[in-house]
């Protein structure tokens, strides 16, 4: 049992389906008592039946009365601690889904000794109990919230434990050399050394990188489960809205022939192949005197950096007519050059994946699209998976599910196939930095050859953060801070 929180001992009472009319609504009871008083206005279909005596993990069909009135035909199901999901007496009633009903029941407790959950109360309790850790805590709320694959997996992989496990171990193999240094300073004035400082190093040095991978992971896993963000980007009128909505199946943005329609991002998301994908239309990027659509190119910028992935939305016919009209004198900004539009954006953000698409190839003819891909091709290097052009008219939705196989071979989901341990949570990220940066500050006493005393704070710290995560080390507003974010009933 945790020892830093104070332990409630009252049975509360909460909706664990969500609210308004169902088919079926489950109520939830936790605590020493709530079998004895469940018990008290249940009657058994079958002959008299005391709660309080039957197995635990039964379930029960009767009637739930209230001064010999039925509010209900139930199925109450009784799960008796420790073996529960909150360790204590639990009780789960069935009922119909009718708002009053469900409020009938709930009443009739609370005017019993019984006290309604606070939001996260009975996962609180689960880890109070010792059922589970903070983190695998943290991950229920994850797989609440999950709607997509991705999230869903990282979220069932921490609550089995996997993450878990791997901190304690690191946390374990740390606390066990902290353990000698400490007896080295209780002999300080013996000058002697039980911890082995090349063995001490190798330690240091081994659980650094596993803290450096976790770290790294997080931008991976952050964005499963938030969704990856793609900013659709290009000039006017090159189709960015016909995209959006080709690939939401549906009306979301104004789709127009008039330059500047679009002036402000709008946003959609949707799931392809399990990952959560949150596509922005943003305004066309030209020189304008137009202040309002001025401000909206300015927030397509802005856009483009906070995006994991930008679509790049080029025009074929603006391809052509520089084709068919070479000879033609034309303005230099109205000259138009494949190579150099794709990569002036690439230069502008080095750093970010860009897929280029070329758009509205059915405006062009068979043999137009058999140059346009050779020239493409041509213009790309070899070896760069990012620069990968794709050939779609977004008007006929032809093109889109090769696009849609290149968005998921972006997002990178290989680790979740292989059941790598993907961190998501800011709260694991930031104490995981913490945890490093105290290693890193004990790996530069080693390296100095400095006095135990001075790096065994360090070590200390190190020790803090990673307990932290799994809720070894606690206090009463971090467990309120994570709690307060649950659903009522959970």
């Amino acid at each position: 049992m945790h020892q830093n929180y104070a332990v409630k001992n009252d049975t509360i009472i909460a909706l664990a389906t969500s609210s308004g009319v169902g088919a079926i609504a489950v109520i939830r009871l936790s605590g020493e008592n709530s079998i004895k008083i469940v018990n008290e206005y249940f009657r058994s279909k079958f002959g008299s039946k005391d709660l309080t005596a039957v197995k635990s993990h039964t379930v029960h069909l009767g009637d739930i009365l209230e001064n010999k009135n039925i509010i209900d035909e139930v199925l109450v199901s009784v799960f008796k601690g420790p073996n529960s999901y909150t360790g204590e007496n639990v009780v789960e009633i069935s009922c119909h889904g009718s708002v009053y009903v469900q409020q009938e029941i709930l009443q009739l407790f609370l005017k019993n000794d019984v006290r309604h959950a606070d939001a996260g109360e009975f996962t609180l309790r689960a880890f109070i109990n010792g059922k589970m850790d903070l983190s695998q805590a943290e991950a229920v709320a994850d797989l609440i919230a999950s709607d997509s694959k991705a999230s869903h997996q990282i979220a069932m992989q921490q609550m089995r434990g996997g993450f878990s496990s791997e901190i304690a171990l690191l946390r374990e193999q740390l606390l066990n050399f902290a353990s000698l240094i400490e007896l080295e300073l209780d002999f300080a004035e013996e000058d002697v050394e039980f911890a082995d400082r090349k063995q001490f190093q190798e330690l240091i040095s081994k659980i650094s990188t596993v803290l450096k991978r976790l770290i790294d992971s997080f931008a991976l896993g952050n964005v499963f489960k938030n969704g990856i963000p793609i900013a659709i980007v290009g000039e006017p009128n090159v189709g960015k809205s016909t995209l959006l909505n080709a690939l939401l199946n549906e009306e979301k943005a104004i789709v127009s022939e008039i330059p500047g329609t679009t002036r402000d991002a709008i946003e959609d998301e949707i799931i392809i192949n399990g990952v959560a994908f949150r596509f922005i239309d943003t305004a066309g990027i030209r020189d304008t005197k137009d202040i309002v659509e001025s401000i909206g190119i300015k927030k397509t910028f802005e856009n483009i950096e906070k995006a994991q992935l930008v679509l790049h939305l080029v025009d074929a016919n603006k391809i052509k007519d520089k084709r068919t009209k070479r000879k033609e004198k034309r303005q230099k900004n109205q000259d138009f050059n494949i190579r150099e539009n794709i990569q002036a954006l690439r230069n502008k953000y080095p750093n970010k994946k860009i897929l280029t698409i070329i758009n509205k190839v059915d405006l062009l003819s068979d043999e137009e699209n058999s140059k346009l891909i050779n020239e493409t091709i041509r213009s790309q290097p070899d070896n760069d998976r990012d620069s990968k052009l794709i050939l779609l008219s977004a008007k006929n939705k032809t093109g889109i599910d090769t696009l849609m196989q290149n968005l998921t071979d972006l997002a990178n989901i290989g680790a979740l196939s292989d059941n790598e341990i993907i961190v998501s949570n800011s709260r694991h990220f930031e104490a995981l930095n913490n945890a490093l940066n105290s290693l890193q500050e004990v790996q530069k006493g080693l390296d100095n050859n400095i006095s135990s005393d001075l790096f065994a704070i360090d070590i200390r710290q190190a020790l803090y953060y990673l307990g932290e995560i799994t809720g070894e080390i606690t206090t009463e507003d971090l467990l309120g801070n994570i709690f307060a974010n649950f659903c009522i009933g959970k």
